[in-house]
C-alpha cells in the first residue's frame, strides 16, 4: 500500500494541474464553511446565514456537508487529470513494462481517492464541530451527533462521484472526452429523470401530484448521480425565513440510496479493471 501511494505521489508531484487544484480546491472549501459570517447581498436584501441558523445542531451537519459537497468538481478534476495524464504521456504503458500490473494500477488510483475522500471528511468534521460549538445555539451532546449521518453520507458522494470520474478517465483516457462524456451522461440521467416524474403524474390532480413527488418511489433514484445527490438533501428548507414561511423539511433516510452508491461504487472499480484488461494498451 505505501509503495503504491509512494508510486502516485511522485507521479503528480511535478504535475501542475494536480497542486494548482488540490491547493485551491481545500481553500475554497474552508473559505465556504465560513460563508455564514458574512452579509449576503440577495436581491437587493441583505441575508447573514448564521442568524438564519445554518450552524445551528443538529441542522449544521447537513448544511456543510451540502454546501462543500457543490465543489467535489474541483476534486474530481485532480482525479480526472492525474489519469487522464497516465495515458497521454504513456506513463501507464511504460509503469506496465516495468512490472505494474493492472490491479495495482486500480489499486494506486483508488488508494489517491480514498485518501483526499479522508482528508476531505475529517476537514468538514473538524470545522462543522468548531463551527457549531462557536455558534450553536444549542450544544447538547445528543443535539450536537443527532445527524452526525450526513458525514458519513458525504464520504459516500464523494468516494462514489470519484470512482465514477475514474471509470470515464479510464474509459475514455481523454481529461476533455472525460467531461464531455460526464456531462452528456448527467443530461441524459435528467431526462430519464422528468420523463419518468411525467409519466407518474400525468392525469392526476395537483394534490395527488404532490403526493406523487413526495411519497412514491422513482427508479431513477437508483442512477449514479440521483443516488449520491438523494444522500444529502438540500438543506435551505431549515433556514428560519423558510420555517416563518410555513415552510417544511421533511427527511426520510435514503437507505436505498446509499445502497445504489456502494453498488456503483463496485461496479466502476471492476468495470475500470475489466477494461485495462481487454484493452490493448
Amino acid at each position: 500500500m505505501l509503495k503504491l501511494l509512494k508510486l502516485e505521489y511522485y507521479k503528480n508531484l511535478n504535475y501542475r494541474p494536480f497542486k494548482v487544484f488540490t491547493i485551491l480546491y481545500f481553500a475554497i472549501l474552508v473559505a465556504l464553511l465560513f460563508i455564514g459570517l458574512v452579509d449576503l447581498d440577495v436581491f437587493g436584501a441583505t441575508i447573514n446565514l448564521k442568524q438564519q441558523g445554518i450552524y445551528n445542531f443538529p441542522e449544521i451537519w447537513n448544511f456543510t456537508t451540502w454546501i462543500v459537497a457543490l465543489l467535489k468538481i474541483f476534486l474530481g478534476l485532480i482525479i480526472v487529470f492525474s489519469i487522464s495524464q497516465e495515458f497521454s504521456n504513456r506513463m501507464f504503458k511504460q509503469n506496465t513494462i516495468d512490472g505494474l500490473s493492472r490491479k495495482e494500477f486500480i489499486a494506486s488510483k483508488l488508494l489517491t481517492i480514498a485518501v483526499f475522500t479522508i482528508v476531505s471528511t475529517l476537514l468538514v468534521f473538524i470545522i462543522t464541530l468548531f463551527l457549531g460549538h462557536t455558534y450553536s445555539k444549542n450544544t447538547d451532546s445528543e443535539m450536537v451527533f443527532k445527524e452526525i449521518f450526513f458525514i458519513g453520507n458525504y464520504f459516500v458522494k464523494l468516494f462514489t462521484f470519484f470512482c465514477f470520474l475514474m471509470f470515464l478517465s479510464v474509459l475514455l483516457r481523454k481529461s476533455m472526452f472525460v467531461f464531455l462524456g460526464f456531462f452528456v451522461y448527467w443530461i441524459f440521467e435528467g431526462i430519464l429523470t422528468a420523463v419518468e416524474i411525467f409519466q407518474k403524474v400525468r392525469g392526476t390532480q395537483e394534490l395527488e401530484r404532490m403526493k406523487i413527488m413526495k411519497d412514491d418511489f422513482f427508479l431513477t433514484h437508483l442512477l449514479p448521480l440521483e443516488s449520491m445527490s438523494s444522500l444529502i438533501p438540500n438543506p435551505m428548507m431549515r433556514l428560519d425565513m423558510a420555517k416563518m414561511m410555513g415552510l417544511k423539511y421533511e427527511f426520510t433516510y435514503p437507505t436505498e440510496s446509499l445502497i445504489a452508491c456502494i453498488i456503483w461504487c463496485v461496479i466502476f472499480i471492476f468495470g475500470s479493471y475489466w477494461i485495462l484488461k481487454k484493452r490493448d494498451w
